[in-house]
């Protein structure tokens, strides 16, 4: 797949994830500071589509990007830690759960984008467990393998794919750009 158009089409801090084109969702989650924001911009080869920041918790609404005209990406706040109050990081994760559980949009696909250096925290399995129980398809991004020294990356993956339970589990490196195609090949084959 190339992309040729990336566009943001909206930002929603309610409950509204419909479009009056009804094309496809594709969702990225992931804890602040896993690299949801590189890991976007390297799949659209865009500098600056999805801004990142050396500050985790910019993000403070769900951002919808029309790409190619053919489906949206959503890119969602990151949870976890975050530069705000706890009140406001309440309502981002439950805004989160809220469009897993009751909204409307099925998205195709969930990326729940991971540090690789990190694995799964127990608020990545927290998610990974809204995911299922809604039973939304998901692939668990481990990105920043590049970071990872070879004698340890792959004890590491191996570590997050006994952790994830049979899902399926792609190497990325948003500098590098390595499980890229592999990430375009999933979304083509969903829409």
């Amino acid at each position: 797949m190339k992309i040729k158009s990336a566009e943001f089409a909206r930002g929603i801090t309610g409950n509204d994830y419909s479009t009056q084109d009804n094309l496809p969702q594709i969702a990225f989650l992931g804890r602040s500071n896993a690299g949801k924001s590189s890991v976007i911009n390297s799949l659209t080869a865009r500098k600056n589509l999805v801004h990142s920041s050396k500050t985790p918790g910019k993000t403070i609404e769900a951002n919808f990007f029309c790409i190619n005209n053919l489906f949206y990406l959503l890119d969602f706040p990151g949870y976890g830690f975050a530069k705000r109050s706890v009140e406001e990081r309440n309502k981002m994760v439950k805004r989160i759960f809220w469009y897993l559980e009751f909204s409307n949009a099925r998205p195709k696909v969930i990326f729940l984008i991971i540090d690789s250096k990190v694995g799964l925290t127990e608020l990545d399995l927290e998610m990974l467990k809204i995911i299922n129980k809604n039973e939304h398809k998901v692939v668990i991004v481990a990105n920043k393998v590049d970071k990872l020294p070879q004698t340890k990356r792959k004890d590491k993956i191996s570590s997050i794919i006994r952790e994830a339970e049979g899902l399926e589990v792609l190497e990325y490196s948003a500098k590098t750009h390595e499980g890229k195609e592999e990430l375009f090949k999933i979304i083509e084959n969903l829409i």
